[in-house]
């Protein structure tokens, strides 16, 4: 399994496709940051959104981000692929 210290979770804490990936990357022992974008002050919550938009420009949710690989959206099959996980 690939090295879990640089997988990256940008979510909404209201998204049930947000909750599905936390759900599943728990599941499967994951270590992963987080961050909530829709509970973070204006000031962070426009840096943060500025940073996705580069990495996803639609600035969709879930976005994923492990090593240099963009998921977005709960692409399940996707997730396990890039972690290594059978």
């Amino acid at each position: 399994m690939r090295d879990q210290c640089d997988v990256q979770l940008y979510s909404l804490s209201t998204c049930s496709h947000c909750k599905d990936t936390k759900e599943f990357l728990n599941q499967c022992g994951v270590t992963y940051d987080c961050v909530d974008v829709d509970k973070l002050d204006l000031e962070q919550r426009k840096k943060v959104l500025e940073e996705i938009k580069k990495i996803n420009p639609k600035c969709a949710f879930p976005t994923l981000v492990v090593g240099g690989k963009v998921i977005v959206g709960f692409k399940k099959e996707e997730i396990k692929e890039v972690l290594g996980i059978t």
